[in-house]
């Protein structure tokens, strides 16, 4: 008497990746690596140059009516500069002198982020490595520095270096916070930074002479919004 048993031979093999799936998967794996690595190294390694902000002509003439007011005379047109000279110097070319007053005077300064980019762009070299961003409560910047030539490994490139600034004001006071740095997209260790990190300057510095203490006394307030700085300056 005898058994039927299981047919093996008939069974169908046991089902998986083909050679050809594998091969596009390690094809797509190298690809995905190639084009990180490109992203990163063109981004941070061989930085580019930033493109200098240029203002429309009405947004220059409301940079240059803000500069006059801060004591600066901006550039202008030949037409302009000779009509404003005829205000300034008498027919010898002397200074004309006047009274002083603070009367009608603005105790207030205000930029937009396209403004302050603006002036950066005035030094074109500055321009092209420099960038200035306006977020709420932060300032930030870009800075392109680049690294010697007998510097090892990266002799002869271009960083990429970021860094945040917290600028707001609090109990009468200004505050001014070191958020970080950043090099090549990696934070920099706040030990290296000499511990200044999230600390506020003003606070920390403020109580003895010098800078910081002279800064937050003749600060009334200072403000950072999307786009825009106000800084506001006491008598």
């Amino acid at each position: 008497m005898t058994t039927n048993s299981p047919d093996t031979t008939t069974s169908g093999p046991k089902q998986g990746l083909r050679w050809t799936n594998v091969l596009w998967i390690i094809l797509a794996t190298i690809l995905i690596t190639v084009g990180a690595t490109y992203w990163t190294v063109r981004t941070y390694v061989f930085a580019r140059d930033f493109k200098p902000v240029v203002l429309k002509q009405e947004e220059a003439a409301v940079l240059n009516r803000k500069l006059k007011k801060l004591g600066f005379s901006p550039e202008t047109g030949s037409e302009n500069r000779t009509a404003e000279h005829k205000n300034i110097f008498d027919s010898e070319g002397r200074l004309i002198p006047e009274v002083y007053s603070e009367i009608g005077a603005s105790r207030e300064i205000s930029l937009s982020e396209r403004e302050l980019n603006a002036l950066l762009a005035k030094n074109t070299e500055l321009a092209r490595k420099l960038a200035v961003d306006l977020s709420d409560n932060l300032m930030s910047a870009k800075l392109l520095v680049p690294v010697d030539q007998d510097f090892p490994i990266l002799g002869g490139k271009t960083l990429r270096v970021t860094g945040g600034l917290e600028v707001a004001y609090d109990n009468d006071k200004p505050i001014i916070v070191l958020r970080g740095v950043s090099i090549m997209g990696i934070p920099i260790p706040n030990a290296w930074l000499g511990g200044m990190k999230n600390i506020d300057l003003v606070k920390e510095f403020g109580t003895s002479e010098g800078f910081w203490k002279a800064f937050s006394e003749g600060v009334e307030n200072i403000h950072v919004e999307n786009g825009r700085l106000l800084i506001s300056l006491k008598k």
